[in-house]
């Protein structure tokens, strides 16, 4: 075989040179056209007044370029009588709780944590919180357990109970950890609210349907009670752990009565007697610190006042006491928070929270637009120095003047009527607490 001759391999390999030399002007020439291209349009876009699109840079910025969310702003409100705002979440708040003792406060969120709260610094400059992490899921409602050593939370994602046990450190704080198996899904509706029994024997849980459940601690049901009231708007456990109620489409209250036996064994949930009145649905009540009151509102523009210390086995039936208006009860769905001694009513609509004198069914006190979000929550603390309100990141805590000022009336009407010295004295001295009280808040009506 002949080899080819050297000037022809000269001549091949310069043509193959010269094309490569070529082909890669070309490419060149495409990338420099690209890259003014793209400077134009950037350019263009500046003098238009539009942003440059982020979408002509490279792969590689594009990769590593991260967007930052804005931080929503925190809603801002201030009042003469707003004693403290309470900002640790990062997600709007759904529920809150207080201690049966009265030393925490717990509030949920969706930022998938609860917190708790040190009551004896709601009056300080700063509000030290303690936070329980809650994994890959977040809660709707919280309530502490009446020992004050746990508390139970309902799963929004689960739609379950969970409930974590607080342990105490050296240091102090507490260690929150959550129980191994959460409680079996019963409900077939969306839960508007759980609670625990003060006596510690049972839990209730119930659906926005027309079921209201009764637990053991352990995630057994105990009872399960239709309310026959199309569907519910709330439910409840009373402070004495005697009752569970439900309000819902209709216009009444129900309360059902969860027996014991003596050994502290469950027999039965039993009706026990109703509130009526009302002349259209009732939206939500609330009980006395005594279980004596029951507070409703209802669609029909009006809130009643209720004295429940009755011989229901004798077929006696509650009293009512107060009726008062409530206008806004009739368009927007509203919630109710009852003081401990039954003289202050607080009605929340939308963003705002109205305070009433249940002696007199007058309002005393307005707060309009408290949160940026509508209000989710609603609690007087036990002593009831404090209402606190929830319906966006923060806790909004107020002083309760017209329970000062209820105070006042109760001591004056008193006072005329005491018959010794010692109980005229312990009168005056209950009456300068309240006008002192007042004096520092300067809600002192003259």
């Amino acid at each position: 075989m002949e080899l080819p001759q050297m000037p022809e391999l000269m001549g091949l390999s310069l043509l193959f040179g010269l094309l490569a030399l070529m082909a890669m002007a070309a490419v060149a020439r495409g990338w420099l056209r690209m890259a003014e291209e793209t400077r134009g349009q950037r350019a263009g876009q500046k003098e238009n007044g539009f942003p440059p699109d982020k979408s002509l840079g490279s792969k590689k910025q594009k990769q590593h370029q991260r967007i930052r969310k804005e931080k929503p702003q925190q809603h801002n409100f201030t009042h003469r009588l707003l004693a403290a705002a309470l900002k640790s979440h990062s997600g709007n708040i759904s529920c809150m709780d207080f201690s049966s003792n009265g030393k925490y406060l717990a509030t949920c969120a969706d930022d998938r944590t609860v917190r708790i709260w040190s009551t004896k610094d709601f009056l300080q400059r700063e509000h030290r919180s303690m936070r329980a992490n809650v994994e890959l899921d977040h809660a709707t409602l919280v309530r502490f357990s009446p020992d004050c050593r746990a508390f139970i939370v309902w799963l929004a994602n689960a739609d379950t109970l969970r409930i974590f046990k607080m342990t105490k450190r050296e240091d102090g704080g507490y260690t929150f950890t959550a129980t191994p198996e959460d409680f079996p899904k019963k409900h077939k509706a969306p839960i508007i609210n759980v609670g625990i029994a003060d006596t510690g024997k049972f839990i209730m849980t119930a659906s926005s349907d027309t079921t209201v459940l009764i637990w053991n601690l352990k995630g057994r049901v105990l009872s399960t009670i239709n309310t026959n009231q199309m569907n519910n708007t709330h439910a409840a456990i009373s402070p004495c752990s005697r009752f569970v109620a439900s309000c819902g489409f209709t216009p009444d209250v129900k309360v059902w009565e969860v027996c014991f036996g003596k050994k502290g064994d469950f027999q039965e949930v039993v009706r026990a007697f109703e509130l009526k009145g009302h002349s259209a649905a009732v939206h939500f009540f609330a009980f006395s610190n005594d279980s004596r009151r029951m507070a409703s509102v209802s669609k029909d523009g009006t809130w009643k006042l209720w004295d429940t210390d009755v011989e229901y086995k004798k077929q006696q039936d509650p009293y009512l006491l107060r009726t008062g208006r409530f206008e806004e009860a009739g368009t927007v769905l509203c919630r109710l928070a009852l003081s401990p001694d039954g003289q202050v009513l607080a009605l929340a609509s939308g963003r705002s929270i109205h305070l009433y004198n249940t002696r007199r069914g007058e309002e005393e006190e307005c707060f309009e637009q408290v949160h940026g979000e509508c209000i989710t929550d609603l609690s007087f603390d036990i002593t009831g120095r404090f209402l606190a309100s929830c319906g966006d990141r923060a806790v909004r805590l107020f002083h309760n003047a017209p329970g000062h000022r209820a105070v006042m009336e109760e001591m004056q009407g008193l006072l005329k009527r005491a018959s010794n010295d010692s109980t005229r004295q312990r009168l005056q001295q209950q009456l300068t607490q309240a006008q002192d009280a007042l004096k520092h808040l300067g809600a002192l009506k003259k």
